[in-house]
């Protein structure tokens, strides 16, 4: 056996390789970035402060994890590349000594109804191999286990020609057994349509009887209803026969003629389902939401018990076990119960399984069931979700990207979070953390803070080096690094309360408790004990609650805060009375829309596997408005003109004088109040931060018509010191009259309170308890529970 030989020469200096420790950027100009340039040192930590909007994801997941990914992209052939996002490269003059990219951002995870914690992380197909060799009786493949593959078998014949007019018929059959449940579709749940929430049955078709969004009398979805033939168009639906109401509600499709025109005719209900219930619910409008929420509810499926499993998949068990019970136990049960089997077959199998379980536990989610649907995990849950497959991974030298990792943790779980990040560090990784908590921002060997303030007023590095270095800064973070505060001396007397008994929606063990009325109450507890659960599963969504949850801003490059805020149809209706003309000509997905460039301002060149440039529209000028609606004027302005105001300005104009519109000034109001008064009116919302989207949401549903607000985590994304301007907007609320119910786990909020629902003690079934109510002075002098020991520590008790 040879051995290689050494030389045990000294070397005279450092290797070459090795003077490639930094990242060095410069000259960003990605979305608000003013032309920074910056050296990041790799195999260290680092942590992007600085207020919302000030540029810190423009720089690190828009610049330097989008260009790693773009050229790692342009390592494969061509013909791979065609399948690929064109990804642009971003807005930079030098980008040198990058490293593969890992991002692990907030966004959701797929909201398809088959979509779980299981499927998203490979244990469910895992727990399927291991189903399909252990369990007995044996029914088949792993397939045979799988909620997303039916059942199915075919069979018949084909001709083989064997030339000279010989030719022979051979029979074949194929038959697929899957673990799909039939009745549900695999989804676990079935809905049931409210008829009386889709049509007034004492009208007739011509009357216009539907109230089902979109479904309006002269649109053609009601003109194939009315004109084909198979009803009376005068007589009330309430009269209809028995065949008449069965064509009406639930005919299959069926070609119609109306017109000349060849169309298709379907009943109600399945044209109902494959329009509305077909759609993930978090992508609908708005107003669609509204109409699902209120005409369908969901119920358990009777045939399957919601496992969403067919019997026979049920029938086959390792022990007293079936694969739908491992599913439904806490992870970190499931762990336990995966370390009992001991069978040499499958080994590795059972080696993978404890580990991806196991990973489950320590980064804090161990309360979770593999059953959970996807799109119900928060976005600090997915997030650690998606670090699963990284724990364990064997690559160094990665960039791993992080969007604020402390979300929707406890301060008792931050620690955790900060030693796995901790650990991805000393593997040799580079670890990059966006974040705005003190906890996290004080484990980084290097801290880069961006400002000075939001929008066009950050974008430049205004500190980098040490923690130290940034509290004796006199940025805005480090100004506000050590900000505590402090327990209210008095606190605001109920004026009533509302009733929860015996809930017990997840894992809540018939809580009973009385949330007061008329003061500002915060619902807390560690990450797992069951705080959404209480607040959104069992406070009746009724008149007067206005609901507030963490699902995300959806929007394209054509939205905007005007748009989205429904801030631009008081601003066309003005210019349009103004005018003497259509409030149509003023949008730039309508009528007044440039032809060139159909409203988008730019002209996108298709250039295959190249990535696509955006070029401005040479005929508006990048406006997105025809030459003649510019023509039109409000107070001197034109709508482009209008739409390139920051909100601040735009509150001013539309205040007073000739533009004067209450309409208008009274949502421009609420936008400044949450502390978006630098946005421009007709900013793209695909280049607002997650903080920016946060407050344009909330400030979108102070305008509904509520006695009860619930707020779900709503200083996500917000700096140290938006955090201030947040409270003072909850206590306007308050003192107007109005109960203000907050899910949170910052303790400045926790402090500010008048009111505390602790839950616990602990996560999954070791929560589901209230284990503290009163007031925040009460919990920090009892410090009865780990939200009053971490309370108690922050306002220095």
């Amino acid at each position: 056996m040879s051995k290689a030989t050494t030389t045990d020469r000294q070397s005279p200096g450092p290797h070459v390789a090795d003077s490639h420790d930094v990242i060095r950027v410069h000259g960003a100009r990605e979305n608000n970035l003013r032309d920074v340039s910056i050296e990041i040192p790799k195999r260290r930590l680092t942590v992007f402060t600085g207020v919302s909007g000030s540029g810190k994801s423009s720089l690190v997941f828009d610049t330097i994890a989008a260009e790693s990914q773009r050229l790692i992209n342009e390592t494969y052939s061509a013909f791979l590349q065609g399948f690929m996002p064109n990804l642009a490269r971003p807005e930079v003059d030098v980008l040198d000594g990058l490293t593969t990219a890992i991002a692990v951002d907030q966004q959701r995870m797929g909201s398809d109804p088959r979509s779980t914690v299981g499927t998203a992380t490979d244990a469910n197909a895992m727990l399927r191999i291991l189903f399909s060799r252990l369990g007995t009786p044996h029914i088949g493949p792993p397939g045979a286990f799988s909620f997303n593959t039916a059942s199915v078998s075919a069979s018949g014949g084909f001709t083989v020609d064997r030339g000279a007019d010989k030719t022979r018929t051979e029979k074949v059959s194929f038959s697929r057994t899957g673990g799909m449940c039939t009745h549900c579709e695999g989804r676990g749940t079935v809905s049931d349509i409210d008829l009386t929430q889709l049509y007034d049955d004492s009208k007739s078709l011509s009357e216009d009887p539907f109230t089902i969004p979109t479904y309006t009398g002269d649109g053609w979805v009601v003109r194939v209803i009315a004109e084909s033939g198979f009803f009376d168009k005068e007589k009330p639906i309430r009269k209809y026969t028995k065949k008449e109401r069965h064509d009406f509600l639930y005919r299959e499709p069926v070609k119609v003629k109306i017109n000349g025109v060849n169309l298709t005719y379907e009943g109600l209900i399945p044209k109902l389902q494959k329009s509305f219930l077909s759609k993930d619910r978090e992508s609908m409008q708005p107003h669609i939401r509204a109409f699902v929420d209120r005409a369908v509810t969901f119920t358990r499926c009777p045939d399957c018990d919601g496992t969403r499993l067919s019997e026979l998949a049920r029938s086959s068990k390792i022990g007293k076990v079936n694969i739908a019970d491992a599913c439904a136990m806490e992870i970190r049960d499931l762990a336990e119960w995966v370390r009992g089997l001991d069978e040499p077959s499958v080994t590795p199998l059972l080696t993978k399984l404890r580990h991806t379980l196991d990973s489950f536990v320590e980064i804090g989610l161990g309360y979770l069931s593999l059953d959970r649907a996807s799109g119900t995990l928060s976005g600090g849950e997915a997030q650690r979700t998606k670090m699963i497959r990284h724990l364990g991974s064997s690559l160094t030298d990665v960039t791993y990207v992080f969007d604020e990792p402390s979300i929707g943790l406890h301060p008792h779980d931050i620690q955790r979070m900060n030693n796995l990040l901790l650990r991805l560090r000393d593997k040799g990784n580079t670890v990059l953390v966006v974040e705005h908590k003190p906890e996290t921002i004080a484990i980084a060997d290097h801290v880069v803070d961006l400002g000075p303030g939001a929008g066009t007023a950050g974008g430049t590095v205004c500190f980098e080096g040490t923690l130290e270095g940034l509290r004796g800064s006199g940025t805005v973070t480090g100004r506000h690094l050590d900000d505590r505060a402090k327990i209210k001396a008095t606190v605001r007397k109920p004026t009533g309360a509302l009733e929860i008994r015996g809930a017990s929606a997840n894992n809540l063990q018939g809580v009973d408790v009385d949330i007061p009325l008329g003061v500002l109450t915060v619902v807390t507890g560690v990450a797992g004990s069951g705080k959404s659960s209480l607040v959104h599963g069992s406070i009746p969504t009724e008149d007067g609650v206005v609901a507030i949850d963490q699902t995300p801003i959806r929007g394209s490059r054509r939205s905007n805060p005007a748009t989205y805020t429904g801030l631009a149809d008081p601003i066309r209706k003005a210019f349009a009375k103004a005018n003497g003309v259509k409030p149509a000509l003023f949008s730039a997905n309508s009528e007044g829309a440039c032809p060139t460039c159909n409203g988008a301002g730019v002209i996108y060149t298709d250039l295959a596997i190249m990535q696509s440039v955006a070029t401005p529209c040479e005929e508006c000028e990048g406006r997105r408005f025809e030459a003649s609606v510019l023509e039109y004027r409000l107070g001197g302005r034109d709508i482009s003109e209008v739409l390139a105001m920051p909100v601040a300005e735009a509150e001013e104009f539309f205040g007073s004088g000739e533009a004067r519109t209450p309409a208008a000034h009274k949502i421009l109001e609420r936008l400044a109040d949450v502390g978006l008064g630098y946005l421009t009116l007709g900013q793209p919302l695909t280049t607002l931060s997650g903080g920016e989207r946060q407050r344009l949401k909330l400030a979108t549903h102070m305008g509904d018509k509520g006695r009860v607000y619930v707020l779900d985590e709503p200083t996500t994304g917000l700096h140290l010191a938006d955090v201030e301007q947040l409270l003072g907007l909850l206590d306007r609320l308050v003192d107007s009259g109005k109960s203000v119910i907050v899910i949170e786990h910052h303790q400045a909020v926790m402090a500010h309170a008048d009111w505390i629902i602790d839950l616990g003690p602990g996560a999954g079934h070791d929560g589901g308890r209230i284990v503290f109510e009163g007031t925040p002075a009460d919990l920090v002098e009892a410090r009865s529970t780990l939200t009053g020991e971490h309370l108690a520590a922050y306002v220095g008790a």
